[in-house]
């Protein structure tokens, strides 16, 4: 029993180097050329320790069904933690870069739906079938000059979903449709031009896409530097008149601006010369009183439903009767 298990782990342990060897060739991101992404690969190809390259299949799996992959076949445990770094670090890059197509069963499918599927393309699995065999290097060859980028083998797919938000000064950006990005779409169209007016968006997450927006040289200036680790918060508006930066997150799954995200928020932006607003967003009371107990004092709530409110998370400002 215990030669047969030592068999296995090496065998996996190989498979994993070959899927590695596939990412490399393909010259694919040094971030995505680690263990986890060579575990997505081999999950998504259906193959096991001792599959051969050539009966790779392409199933169509959800980021846990990968995860169960990986333990099951190539005894590669992952907390259920970090199923969105999974997501997030490797299928997300491998589906922008042409690898993977997102739920081929269903392109509109919101990005952040627990029903995700992915699947790799259909060139892809024919190139790695040619792994090992004397046709690898002709076949690596003639994917790449198809590719040519490697990264726009589904571009209709990916435009498909994209719904454009208008900024403030007028420009239209394109977010991607479905998750948190219809909260996001409120925050500008309605959120800004009543309490940031004359205010400048200087930046913009996406879901589908870290930084859709980004006024580099304009937050250089404030003292700012983007972090490039996904912990900016969703927008940031500048008021020039006030100096104020008003920061805000929009909250559809994940928690408000509470007392950690509020230190956060106030270390990444300590640089700043900048007067700091905190804001979070929601899109209907009812989500915001599931999460009132968490919202940090010296804080701003803002709901989409009720648009032309805010709420002051500390009374001491506003001390007195209302005009």
């Amino acid at each position: 029993m215990a030669k047969r298990s030592t068999g296995k782990r090496s065998a996996a342990a190989k498979r994993i180097d070959e899927a590695l060897e596939v990412l490399a060739s393909l010259n694919v991101p040094r971030e995505q050329q680690n263990e986890r992404s060579a575990l997505v690969l081999l999950a998504l190809l259906g193959m096991t320790p001792r599959k051969k390259w050539s009966a790779a299949t392409n199933p169509m799996l959800g980021i846990t069904e990968m995860m169960d992959v990986f333990r099951d076949q190539f005894d590669k445990k992952y907390a259920p933690n970090t199923r969105e770094t999974v997501r997030r670090f490797t299928v997300h890059q491998f589906v922008q870069i042409g690898l993977l197509v997102a739920n081929p069963d269903n392109p509109q499918r919101p990005v952040n739906s627990p029903a995700n599927r992915y699947q790799v393309t259909a060139p892809f699995l024919k190139l790695v079938r040619a792994f090992g065999s004397p046709a690898w290097k002709g076949s690596l060859a003639a994917f790449l000059a198809a590719a040519s980028a490697i990264g726009t083998l589904q571009p209709r797919e990916r435009a498909m979903t994209l719904v454009a938000v208008k900024l403030p000064s007028g420009k239209k950006v394109p977010l991607t449709a479905g998750g948190q990005n219809e909260l996001v779409k409120k925050i500008i169209e309605d959120f800004c031009p009543r309490f940031t007016p004359a205010g400048i968006v200087v930046y913009l997450g996406d879901t589908g896409q870290k930084q859709r927006h980004v006024e580099a040289g304009y937050l250089e200036r404030l003292g700012v530097e983007i972090d490039e680790h996904g912990k900016m918060p969703d927008v940031v508006v500048h008021l020039p008149d006030k100096d104020w930066l008003v920061l805000i997150e929009a909250v559809t799954s994940h928690g408000p601006i509470g007392i950690k995200r509020h230190n956060e928020l106030k270390a990444l932006f300590g640089a700043a010369r900048s007067g700091l607003v905190f804001v979070t967003a929601f899109l209907t009371r009812r989500t915001m009183t599931r999460y009132l107990n968490e919202i940090a004092w010296e804080t701003e709530v803002w709901i989409a439903e009720a648009p032309s409110h805010i709420i002051h998370f500390n009374g001491e400002r506003f001390l007195g009767p209302y005009e």
